[in-house]
């Protein structure tokens, strides 16, 4: 099993920017994909982005362009840099973990873009 805990958010004006952390620790080498989700009330959660052992990178549309996410396998973490944040990119955002044994999920970090 892997223990994931995420640090960073909080509230930021729209057009400013955020970096998301996500901690590892437990059996992380046996981690195939690590990402980052975000459920905003009352909606589905969503992939925003993931990266492979490998270092390759997918993103959601909506987010392309304007975050990066970025992996460090010996130190275990996970980044998400937010950048020109809009409203509509406030959530909870979660770190998810996909090993063999399965999926494994952060509690969640709030992101809330307002003015």
């Amino acid at each position: 099993q892997v223990q994931l805990v995420e640090s960073g958010g909080g509230l930021v004006q729209p057009g400013g920017s955020l970096r998301l952390s996500c901690a590892a620790s437990g059996s992380t080498f046996t981690i195939n994909v690590m990402g980052w989700y975000r459920q905003a009330p009352g909606k589905e959660r969503e992939l925003v982005a993931d990266i492979t052992s490998g270092g390759a990178p997918m993103y959601a549309a909506s987010v392309k362009g304007r975050f990066t996410i970025s992996r460090d396998g010996a130190k275990n973490t996970l980044w998400l840099q937010m950048n020109s944040l809009k409203p509509e990119d406030t959530a909870v955002y979660y770190c998810s973990a996909l090993m063999n044994t399965g999926r494994y999920w952060g509690q969640g970090t709030q992101v809330t873009v307002s003015s």
